[in-house]
């Protein structure tokens, strides 16, 4: 009988061409129309009976061929409203939009390990397909588990994955315990002054000037507050204001994200920054307002799932291809919220090749990952799957 890996292998064609199709497709969070259609057609091809969930999230449950455990693999399926510029006769057809972070080769992925999984049931226990929006904003997790995506049956564990163009190249993983990715939450700052004429600025209150001493003095938070052995990231994108060269502005909007791994320092960030612009715009003799708004939890892999998808790696993919990962990311992942109530194992699936282009990181309108990498992702869901429901009798 054929390993998982060359039945994966097999199946590539097939996963390849769902994954350009819904390349071509785009859609934003919640708005997955589409793809939940191409999700929903393939899993009723597979005999399987699917249903939505938090609008356009699709679930379905492949049951064994005798009681057990029940264990929940999750892909995301939304794009990014970024304009692609890759050249490959698979591109975006939707103008503006692009899968800039690899979900269409998750979603692709996640529909060939649950071939793997329906065409040979001979294993304990259940597993269950959680095809979900909005993961890039405002997040479709949270939604889809008020909803009862890890109820009926009761999810037990569950294992996800991200395509990664780095270090590692297609056919290797990395994964480590403990956190994997950090809380990104957002920062909204409004400095308020006194607009005037750019020739008489002694009668105004420039919103421009004090921003810009705000942006700076921010900057001392991470290098002088925080210790330098913990993580953390505050970047400002963007500063909006102005009218024109001549018109000192009365207001300037500026926005950034702040990411944590400690929830000490997470906690402690609203009062470090409120304290930074209050001194800063008291000085300037401006008013401000900042709204901070959290968002996803730190993701933290449970120590015993990792070390499971850890052997299934070296089974699979052999020992030399899988690596620890030394430190977490500092993106967001909101495959946290399902790390907070089972216990989970999210992964990286190297997907790296200069030699084919695959080397823009995500979220540039570049992006694009080596294909082979997808029956690798296909064989580690399913192996890992069934890795979990044979140990946990």
């Amino acid at each position: 009988m054929q390993n998982i890996l060359d039945r994966a292998k097999a199946l590539a064609p097939e996963i390849i061409l769902i994954r350009r199709d819904l390349h071509r497709n785009p859609e934003l969070g919640f708005k997955e129309h589409r793809t939940s259609g191409v999700v929903s057609t393939y899993l009723k091809n597979l005999g399987l009976v699917p249903h939505t969930l938090a609008g356009t999230g699709v679930v379905a449950t492949i049951r064994g061929n005798r009681p057990g455990k029940t264990v929940a693999l999750r892909a995301d399926m939304d794009a990014l409203p970024i304009a692609e510029q890759a050249g490959h006769d698979y591109a975006s057809e939707a103008p503006g939009l692009m899968h800039a972070c690899g979900h269409d080769g998750h979603t692709a992925m996640l529909l060939g390990a649950a071939k793997l999984l329906a065409l040979n049931n001979d294993f304990p226990g259940n597993v269950k397909l959680i095809f979900q929006p909005a993961e890039e904003g405002p997040g479709g997790a949270l939604p889809l588990i008020n909803a009862g995506v890890l109820e009926n049956p009761t999810v037990d564990a569950a294992f996800g994955l991200h395509l990664g163009t780095f270090v590692v190249r297609a056919g290797q993983i990395a994964l480590r315990e403990g956190p994997v990715c950090a809380a990104p939450d957002t920062i909204t700052i409004v400095v308020r002054g006194k607009g005037g004429h750019g020739a008489h600025p002694h009668l105004s209150v420039d919103a421009v000037v004090a921003a810009s001493h705000v942006v700076v003095a921010l900057q001392t938070i991470v290098s002088r507050e925080i210790d330098p052995l913990s993580a953390v990231v505050l970047s400002l994108g963007t500063i909006k204001g102005g009218y024109r060269e001549n018109v000192i502005a009365d207001e300037v909007e500026i926005t950034g994200t702040v990411r944590t791994l400690s929830p000490e320092i997470r906690a402690a960030m609203p009062e470090r920054i409120e304290r930074i612009i209050k001194g800063v715009c008291d000085s300037m003799r401006c008013d401000f307002t900042l709204t901070y708004e959290e968002g996803y939890p730190v993701l933290v892999n449970d120590s015993t799932l990792t070390t499971l998808v850890e052997r299934v790696g070296q089974r699979v993919l052999g020992a030399s291809n899988v690596m620890r990962a030394p430190v977490p990311s500092m993106g967001g992942e909101d495959f946290s919220y399902f790390a907070q109530k089972v216990p989970s194992c999210f992964f990286y699936l190297g997907a790296l090749n200069p030699e084919k282009d695959c080397h823009y990181p995500i979220h540039h309108p570049k992006f694009n990952f080596d294909e082979d990498a997808l029956p690798y992702g296909s064989a580690m869901l399913a192996e890992a799957c069934l890795e979990y429901l044979s140990s946990a009798q």
